[in-house]
């Protein structure tokens, strides 16, 4: 029998898991509250830049249909729900969407249907929320009724060797039956599949995964500012130290964190913690930490412009490479996005170069774009590497820019100035 999929949320999480489901051989519908991203899909034509366009006739083909209409959700043996769970005004969790998603589905649940949520939470929002809601809106029970569980993403945007299917996928159900029927749904899709004990073991294992990141880029965030103080080249030092051949994982510093993973899952897990009265002041630390980097790289550029008798008020400025991440289009949460506010606020002319980024927008005002990388650099007083992107002739910044901030550590033995 030919499993039907339901995917509610066609973004970075769910387009890519409903193109390896649609390659298993399932009949896959995908559903999203923009109508544009699905006008898109239906026009044989992707949203998304991990996702081509040969992939979405691909998926047409093997019968895949994106829409807006909930009522496709009563068709569907599997559901797995995809939303993004952004962080709300205050900076604590946000689960409208999961919410309105699991609202949407408990009305046409029907006995016998798998649901999994992959959203980003924190312990006890699958068995919580979401099974609340699912139950009230179905007159269903979890368990019995239905099969519940969590299983987090991994998707890592822009990287072109771990995809859906070759990266270890994580479940944990409700009930251990639960988990059994998630186990053989991602047995179709995943080359392997690892147990948990329950949904709330897996929901910690996704959080644990980014705050470790999370925390040890803030631990080397830290040094290199100390480590500046003191005359001492901190690549250097991340250099020897990674001659450990044991006990020692390098992270490098930059301009801050970026993307939903490490800006947004360390909060998600702060209140968890805080809620149940075991607060963990180590991730807290680290936030503060990461967050406060783009103020450093104001900090910098202006003792390197008052090196050369300038002033950053009215100085030109260039940032090079403004997406969250080396050779991927994403911009959510890129630390170039305060950074720019910072130097607006501070009075330097801001412009960027990033042929990923066309008409960058952070906050809402367009931040003017330099087309000739080399003519910009020329010009400008300060230009500022962020982004390394393969398509960007980075090498050549230092012949190019009277004087360079490189955050990346990418031009390490040039005249670049380092963070």
């Amino acid at each position: 029998m030919v499993e039907r999929l339901a995917v509610i949320g066609l973004g970075y999480t769910g387009l890519p898991l409903a193109r390896e489901a649609c390659a298993a051989g399932m009949r896959v519908t995908g559903m999203d509250t923009n109508p544009a991203v699905t006008a898109t899909l239906e026009s044989g034509r992707s949203p998304l830049p991990d996702v081509t366009e040969a992939d979405v006739k691909a998926m047409r083909a093997a019968g895949f249909h994106a829409t807006t209409d909930p009522g496709v959700l009563a068709e569907a043996s599997v559901a797995v729900l995809c939303v993004p769970t952004p962080l709300d005004d205050a900076g604590g969790p946000d689960l409208t969407h999961v919410r309105d998603a699991a609202r949407a589905l408990g009305a046409h649940l029907k006995p016998g249907t798998l649901v999994i949520l992959e959203s980003t939470s924190f312990p006890g929002t699958t068995d919580g929320p979401v099974r609340a809601i699912l139950e009230e809106s179905s007159g269903l029970t979890a368990g019995p009724d239905f099969s519940l569980a969590f299983s987090p993403e991994r998707i890592d945007p822009g990287n072109e060797t771990f995809g859906v299917r070759n990266t270890p996928r994580v479940v944990g159900g409700y009930t251990p039956a639960c988990t059994d029927a998630a186990l053989a749904f991602f047995q179709r899709l995943c080359d392997r599949v690892v147990r948990a004990g329950s949904a709330r073991e897996a929901e910690l294992s996704k959080l644990l995964e980014n705050v470790y990141r999370s925390v040890n880029i803030a631990l080397v965030n830290e040094i290199a500012v100390t480590a500046r103080s003191w005359g001492i080249d901190v690549s250097n030092v991340i250099d020897c130290a990674s001659s450990k051949p044991f006990g020692f994982q390098e992270f490098r510093p930059g301009p801050g964190v970026g993307g939903h993973c490490i800006p947004v899952d360390p909060a998600y897990l702060t209140h968890w913690a805080r809620e149940i009265g075991s607060p963990l002041p180590l991730v807290e630390l680290a936030q503060r930490i990461n967050s406060a980097m783009p103020s450093h790289v104001v900090r910098r550029a202006g003792q390197l412009l008052n090196g050369t008798g300038k002033e950053l008020a009215g100085s030109r400025v260039l940032l090079v490479g403004v997406t969250y991440k080396r050779n991927s289009r994403d911009l959510r949460s890129t630390p170039a996005a305060p950074l720019a506010r910072l130097l607006d606020e501070a009075g330097a002319q801001v412009t960027y170069h990033d042929p990923l980024a066309d008409g960058w927008s952070p906050g809402g005002t367009a931040v003017p774009a330099e087309p000739d990388l080399r003519r910009a650099a020329a010009a400008a007083d300060l230009t500022i590497l962020l982004q390394d992107h393969r398509v960007i002739p980075v090498d050549d910044l230092p012949g190019w820019a009277p004087l360079l901030l490189d955050t990346r550590d990418r031009l390490r033995g040039t005249s670049a100035q380092p963070l």
